[in-house]
């Protein structure tokens, strides 16, 4: 593992405005430092939204095009979600675009019943786990934060620090009434799984009237904050080191006392 530089993109979606928000993301990613993985919030192109169908793309769209484009341009991989469309069901799709041209995705499993995203949205089965610089890294959206089993980091004695992944990374909409869970949670998903833990969410006011707070952050293994932003638009680089993260695994394993369990899906 080599350190991994990440930048962190606090923006200010523009609600149901693609093109204005390919002109505004691309400014803030092309204005960032040099680094190795570029995280954008959830839905960047369109806002957290119900209106599925006025908002959906497809993987051949303009949209995830954009993406792709953008990692070649700056020698970057970029992560962040898109509303997609396959056939008759929408997603909240994550998307991995290295500079290289891959792509990988996720879908978001845990749709946000509360404002009817399951009834608009089709959940993902499958975990994705993506390697960059000899790091395993987790990439999950929003409320899914909320789910402890599904996150579970299990034992991986083939993999360097011998877990199934060194970074969990969270794409979020989350709305700053509910600011506290969401800072709570970053950092115990970090204690629980011994891995860093790195969450972006937008700010400003959506056109649902939602306020959100931002406090986008980087996490190390032990919960302390290595970044914290504000509730404003805001570009922030940092440096993650591996060194701190498998010295913590190895003076404290707690994952060799974890409960072994399988998961099932109904």
């Amino acid at each position: 593992m080599q350190a991994l530089t990440v930048t962190l993109v606090q923006g200010a979606t523009r609600w149901h405005d693609a093109p204005a928000n390919r002109e505004y993301y691309g400014r803030l990613v092309r204005g960032a430092p040099r680094s190795d993985l570029i995280v954008l919030p959830e839905t960047f192109l369109s806002g957290f939204t119900n209106d599925t169908l006025g908002n959906a793309e497809t993987m051949d769209g303009e949209g995830v095009a954009w993406v792709r484009a953008l990692a070649r341009e700056v020698d970057a991989t970029i992560t962040g979600s898109l509303v997609i469309r396959e056939g008759e069901t929408v997603y909240n799709r994550l998307v991995w675009a290295s500079p290289n041209g891959d792509l990988a995705y996720y879908d978001k499993r845990h749709l946000f019943r509360m404002a009817g995203e399951h009834t608009r949205y089709g959940g993902g089965r499958e975990r994705l786990i993506v390697e960059l610089k000899g790091w395993r890294i987790l990439p999950q959206v929003c409320y899914d934060l909320r789910f402890p089993v599904w996150l579970r980091n299990g034992r991986n004695e083939a993999a360097e620090g011998g877990m199934d992944y060194d970074l969990s990374l969270f794409v979020a909409n989350w709305p700053s009434p509910r600011r506290g869970p969401w800072r709570t949670l970053l950092r115990a998903r970090s204690i629980e799984n011994l891995a860093y833990t790195i969450g972006v969410n937008r700010v400003g006011v959506d056109g649902n009237d939602h306020p959100y707070a931002g406090d986008s952050a980087v996490i190390d293994p032990v919960g302390e904050a290595l970044v914290e932003l504000g509730a404003q638009e805001q570009v922030v680089t940092i440096a993650i080191d591996p060194a701190p993260l498998l010295a913590h695994r190895e003076r404290f394993p707690a994952w060799m006392d974890a409960d072994r369990f399988s998961l099932h899906d109904d």
